[in-house]
């Protein structure tokens, strides 16, 4: 496929995904919060499913050896940078997706979160240089570094590697995972008082 192709395919590909983002008012941090908070499931359940299709698709692209996956290794600096980033989200109110529908709808504190996570991103981008690089290399391995605070990757892609099972089948076993949570939702929703 040309190059020309390819933007007119993630062209249409991000407008009918932004559309029904936009549409549905999804939100990863309202899945979690409504939850939580409030006991309703509905963006719960879609982030399980659009889950469940990104796990199947992606580990099936990947068993075809078609994927191009990213390989980072898991340490202390993700911990910490996961844990601010669900504290902003949290204080946002929304997360990066919906940040940016509300962003498009005007909503100038959407904007406001927007922006400083482009500056959150820039000056974290400056302090890894700083910190990591070039040392990187060396001390993200893939594999256990105690001694730089990394605990290696493993995901679909470097088990199939390691142990010649196809990542599908991790996959497999993850959409499952995700099919018993969705199930649980289904029956804690049919019990509560007032559901048909």
């Amino acid at each position: 496929m040309s190059i020309v192709g390819e933007c007119l395919v993630a062209f249409i590909f991000g407008s009918v995904v932004g559309l029904l983002v936009q549409r549905s008012r999804f939100c990863n941090t309202a899945a979690l919060r409504d939850a939580i908070l409030f006991k309703t499931y509905r963006n719960t359940k879609a982030l399980l499913v659009a889950m469940m299709i990104l796990t199947i698709g992606f580990t099936g692209f990947l068993t075809l050896g078609d994927g191009n996956p990213m390989h980072f290794d898991v340490g202390l600096n993700q911990m910490v940078g996961l844990f601010l980033f669900g504290v902003g989200m949290v204080l946002a109110g929304a997360c990066t997706v919906s940040t940016w529908v509300k962003s498009g709808e005007g909503n100038v504190g959407a904007v406001w979160a927007l922006l400083f996570t482009f500056i959150g991103m820039f000056l974290f981008s400056l302090l890894w240089s700083y910190n990591y690089w070039p040392p990187a290399p060396v001390s993200m391995t893939g594999e256990p570094n105690l001694a730089a605070l990394q605990l290696g990757y493993s995901n679909a892609a470097t088990l199939q590697e390691k142990y010649g099972i196809p990542a599908i089948v991790f996959g497999i076993g993850q959409t499952l995972v995700l099919l018993v949570i969705y199930r649980a939702i289904l029956r804690k929703e049919r019990q509560q008082p007032g559901s048909k």
